[in-house]
């Protein structure tokens, strides 16, 4: 039987080849209800059909974007036509068509642009400010206007649906036939009402087991179309009513201002109105995976893309279905969802238990036969047939039949559907958004999760604790005031230390209804700015009195944001540099004095900031550098120098340990999952959190990033049994750790992610743990689970939840089996010594 299974129904858990999926198809040969048995199974002819739609379409795409010749551009001006508009539009005082607004970024057409005015002739079309955004009382109207930006989806399966489905069991359509053969026979000669008992009974058995099924699929259903729903739910970040906020993807109108930035999601078509270094991977609409530039020259944005690099604002122009990203989610939405390996087993063993059961339920039939026949026979009158005689061979046939209904398990597969269902629902509620169901089973096989330090390990609250300037290290409390902090600097080291923080960041400050003071940004950037308020800085004031010229957004690789401004005089441009800073000091050659000088930096200065970091960083404290050099007009200015900074401070943010995260730890080693630490931090700042939270032992080691990656693959044998901690790490060493260890050590791994380039290791590892909060939309679309909170607490109940569906369907397997062998058993033996009918199942 194990080989048989491991044969024909081993699949697996992530991206199973479509040889095992059919494979597994082809052996199951007892279904009773195929429409019932294969209705959580991907329909693999709908997925090659809607993958074919697919490649169509972008297809189409890619011509339209990329094969566009100038002739085509002259044809299709030719034949442009002369939207007019229509009266609910004018009525409601937009100047364009829908269609029409949606066309232009379509086609991509400039010319169309240019003859609105650019994107601020469009938005006074739309009637909207690119300054202040949408006001709200318009959303209504822009919703009928211009559509709203949901997908068209099939409806909701009606209850009746299910019941239909459950009577396509073959079993109980020859139950059903034998019910009203058995209702006829009976009056005819049992006469009114005694010949009708049995017929109808068979009857109410059937319409209680229809409606119990019925129902019990039909409420899992629902919790599938909840989970789907919020699965699909992002939140966008725009400017409404002169606010920076947030609001669900299913409220975004024509019109809307869209914040966009690295990881983020296109979430409707549109037009730039500005941005820095602006890059898309259009790969999920064209098939092309060259990363594209958006800027005034080509300013046009497609929903369902990805942004790469960079950051900026755009113009809502078309949304839903008018998308090419609408159209292709509606042929996407057809694939349905690969079935899970239990799922697959299952089916198995219930193939082989549906072999058996109808061996028994044939031989049971021919050994009630030979009886009845041998009976008739001994008493002389095999030549004589009655109706009370057929009426007992319907009955002989009937018994067969329910053996198949109680021996062929038709619902064991469904049952780990059921235990998923519910697994997912709980962990909606425990925060955690399962996106695929193999998932949940996974997890509970993992021994291994391959963590991030920051907002999953600590609370992500953070706040400047520290700060190493001119020399003196000062600690930060949320009262001080500026003259206490900037007491022994001159204005001028306070002025270039606020233009850091303000001009080179990629938070902002707003306003609430209630007036008080919002940033939104990540956490330590938003822990930067607050510092910045807390000296005296006005975000404003400082933001608006450069201009800035380029922008290199922070990301895991580069661990550093840049940003080259133009300063008032005019006369020269300043790069401002912050991040990592071992980094950033290798940058600098200079330091600033505490009245506002450069001077040469010493490698004694050197050595003592290094120790100034590593204090920090021994105190649990996130390390960041600030640095700025000033750069002559004449110098090219698209690029941002990396070298011959002048150091300006050395800040210590504090990200506090999650309560609870110690015990969660202690809670899985018990578990006998192992527990690594994977982070962009400091070495120092790494171990001392893993300390804290029980991660790193006395025999565990602690690796940074750079030595791991020059490792050989005899020396990674030797030290990853013993690696709890890797620091300075970049997503290659987290995805290389992650085949490491499922390659070589043959481990379940889980792993954390929340940045874009986390990607390859979520999609690598068994299961990939997206976080909800800080996590970017590209990290959450490569995952199996979302930790909507963060938190390491959450991801333990993922794990609890996921070996509770394995005794779920261990004890329900320990029962059906004790059913079926019993039932089998007492109807087969009763059936060859006694022949008698009320020792059988129907009983």
């Amino acid at each position: 039987m194990e080989k048989y299974l491991k044969e024909n129904f081993v699949v697996d858990a992530k991206r199973p080849s479509d040889e095992a999926l059919r494979r597994w198809r082809s052996a199951v040969s007892v279904v009773r209800n195929p429409r019932r048995r294969f209705r959580m199974v991907a329909d693999l002819a709908k997925r090659a059909e809607a993958e074919k739609k697919r490649q169509n379409l972008q297809e189409k795409i890619r011509i339209a974007l990329y094969v566009k010749k100038a002739a085509l551009h002259f044809i299709e001006a030719a034949n442009r036509v002369e939207h007019k508009l229509s009266d609910n539009v004018r009525q409601t005082g937009f100047g364009i068509e829908p269609d029409e607004l949606a066309a232009i970024v379509r086609s991509q057409d400039n010319k169309a642009l240019e003859s609105h005015g650019g994107v601020e002739g469009l938005a006074r079309e739309v009637s909207v400010s690119l300054n202040d955004g949408v006001v709200s009382s318009d959303i209504s109207i822009r919703q009928n206007i211009y559509g709203p930006n949901k997908y068209a989806e099939k409806p909701a399966r009606s209850l009746w649906m299910f019941v239909w489905d459950a009577l396509h069991d073959l079993t109980l359509i020859i139950l059903m036939a034998c019910a009203v053969v058995s209702v006829g026979v009976g009056i005819a000669t049992e006469g009114w009402p005694n010949g009708m008992y049995d017929g109808v009974g068979i009857v109410l058995c059937i319409l209680l087991v229809v409606m119990v099924t019925a129902i019990s699929d039909y409420r899992q259903s629902l919790q599938f179309k909840v989970l789907d729903k919020e699965k699909k739910n992002v939140t966008v970040q725009v400017t409404r009513e002169g606010r920076r906020q947030k609001v669900s993807i299913f409220d975004l109108v024509v019109g809307d201002v869209v914040h966009l930035s690295i990881g983020d999601v296109v979430p409707a078509d549109g037009i730039l109105i500005s941005g820095h270094s602006l890059s898309v991977d259009e790969s999920s609409l064209s098939g092309e995976s060259e990363p594209v530039n958006i800027n005034e020259k080509k300013p046009f944005l497609l929903s369902g893309t990805k942004v790469q690099d960079g950051s900026g604002k755009m113009l809502v122009t078309a949304v839903g279905m008018r998308t090419e990203w609408g159209k292709l989610m509606v042929t996407l939405s057809e694939v349905g969802e690969d079935e899970t390996p239990l799922q697959v087993k299952l089916n198995g063993v219930a193939t082989i238990i549906g072999k058996i059961g109808l061996a028994f339920a044939v031989m049971t039939f021919l050994v009630l036969m030979a009886r009845f026949l041998v009976a008739k026979a001994h008493n002389h009158e095999i030549t004589k047939w009655s109706s009370g005689d057929a009426l007992q061979l319907l009955n002989f046939f009937a018994i067969a039949v329910t053996i198949i209904v109680v021996a062929v398990p038709e619902g064991l597969p469904l049952a780990v559907t059921l235990s998923l269902a519910f697994a997912m629902k709980q962990l909606m509620k425990d925060r955690a958004l399962v996106r695929h169901l193999s998932a949940c089973e996974t997890m509970g096989s993992a021994c291994c999760i391959c963590t991030d330090k920051t907002g999953t390990l600590t609370t992500n609250h953070m706040v400047v604790n520290k700060i190493w300037i001119c020399e003196k290290t000062k600690s930060i409390q949320t009262n001080d005031n500026k003259d206490l902090l900037m007491s022994s600097v001159s204005e001028d080291v306070h002025g270039i230390l606020l233009q850091s923080i303000f001009q080179n960041t990629g938070s902002e400050v707003t306003k609430g209804k209630d007036g008080k003071t919002n940033i939104l940004g990540t956490p330590t950037e938003t822990a930067i700015v607050e510092f910045g308020l807390l000296l005296g800085g006005d975000f404003k004031t400082h933001h608006i009195e450069s201009e800035i010229v380029k922008v290199e957004p922070f990301n895991s690789e580069k661990k550093k944001m840049s940003v080259l401004v133009s300063l008032p005089d005019n006369s020269r441009f300043r790069a401002f540099c912050k991040g990592a800073s071992e980094i950033i000091l290798k940058m600098c050659d200079k330091i600033l004095t505490a009245d506002g000088k450069s001077v040469p930096l010493s490698e004694n200065q050197r050595q003592n900031i290094t120790d100034v970091i590593n204090g920090f960083a021994c105190e649990a404290l996130r390390t960041l550098c600030f640095a700025f050099k000033d750069i002559e007009k004449t110098s090219d200015a698209d690029s941002i120098p990396d070298n011959n900074y002048t150091l300006i401070a050395v800040v210590g943010i504090k990200d506090p340990v999650r309560p609870g995260v110690k015990e969660a730890v202690k809670t899985c080693l018990a578990a006998g999952i192992t527990v690594r630490m994977v982070t962009g931090d400091n070495i120092n700042t790494a171990k001392a959190i893993a300390k804290e939270c029980g991660i790193l032992t006395d025999t565990g080691l602690a690796i940074e990033g750079p030595d791991f990656r020059t490792k050989s693959p005899q020396e990674l044998e030797e030290i990853i049994p013993k690696l709890q901690v890797m620091a300075r790490s970049s997503p290659l060493d987290k995805h290389k750790l992650v085949t490491q260890l499922r390659n070589v050590f043959k481990e379940v791994v889980a792993v954390t992610g929340d940045g874009t380039n986390d990607a390859p290791a979520l999609a690598e590892a068994d299961i990939g743990l997206a976080m909800g909060i800080a996590g970017t939309e590209v990290a959450k679309e490569s995952a199996d689970v979302i930790v909507m909170d963060d938190n390491f607490k959450t991801i333990v109940n993922v794990a609890r939840w996921g070996r509770a569906v394995y005794i779920n369907i261990q004890k329900f397997v320990q029962f059906q089996l004790t059913v079926n062998v019993v039932a089998l058993m007492i109807n087969f033996i009763s059936a060859c010594i006694s022949g008698l009918r009320d020792q059988c199942l129907e009983q």
